[in-house]
């Protein structure tokens, strides 16, 4: 089982937990707009190619030396969050195993599109993107990236993720190492 920090290691503990399986992470990073880093225009996994919003992108006049400085700035942070949240620990074997994905919920996709892509190019048996809650459009998208794809909310009227959770706070990268030294 992988989380997509931070929230994502939160919500697959418990489920990790249940079928005594193991929990690692599943690292990606999106790459923000200009004065908008909310906005993602793509992102990047810890492996494969970065997915581009080529849409998005275009609609924003975003030049190719943007794009590619964004992106590397997004796979330093990959690098620095690897290194926190794994410390000397290697990266989970993908090959040949049943994999889950499960982040805290879906708003466009684009970072958990690269996460996918990440982990299908390293050749699991089975992929599987497990996620509390997302839009119905978002959720269709992903799902031909994935071999079974698990989202049980899928409300038509969506804003944001937090507003799907009775409490949603900012989950600390600490808390994120705590969850994991416990399947260390």
């Amino acid at each position: 089982m992988l989380g997509v920090p931070r929230g994502g290691v939160i919500v697959a503990a418990p489920v990790a937990d249940r079928i005594a399986g193991e929990l690692d992470v599943a690292l990606a990073r999106k790459i923000g707009a200009p004065r908008n880093p909310e906005l993602a225009i793509g992102a990047v996994g810890e492996l494969g190619d970065p997915f581009l919003a080529t849409e998005i992108i275009g609609s924003l006049g975003l030049t190719d030396d943007y794009v590619a400085a964004a992106t590397e700035q997004a796979r330093g942070e990959l690098v620095r969050r690897a290194a926190l949240y794994r410390g000397d620990r290697s990266p989970p074997q993908i090959a040949g195993r049943v994999v889950i994905v499960v982040d805290d919920g879906i708003a466009t996709g684009a970072t958990l599109q690269a996460t996918l892509q990440a982990v299908r190019s390293q050749s699991p048996a089975k992929l599987v993107c497990a996620v509390p809650v997302g839009p119905p459009s978002s959720v269709a998208d992903l799902t031909s990236h994935v071999d079974a794809m698990v989202c049980p909310l899928q409300p038509r009227w969506f804003r944001a993720v937090g507003e799907w959770y009775e409490t949603f706070g900012q989950t600390s990268d600490s808390e994120v190492i705590a969850v994991l030294g416990r399947f260390a």
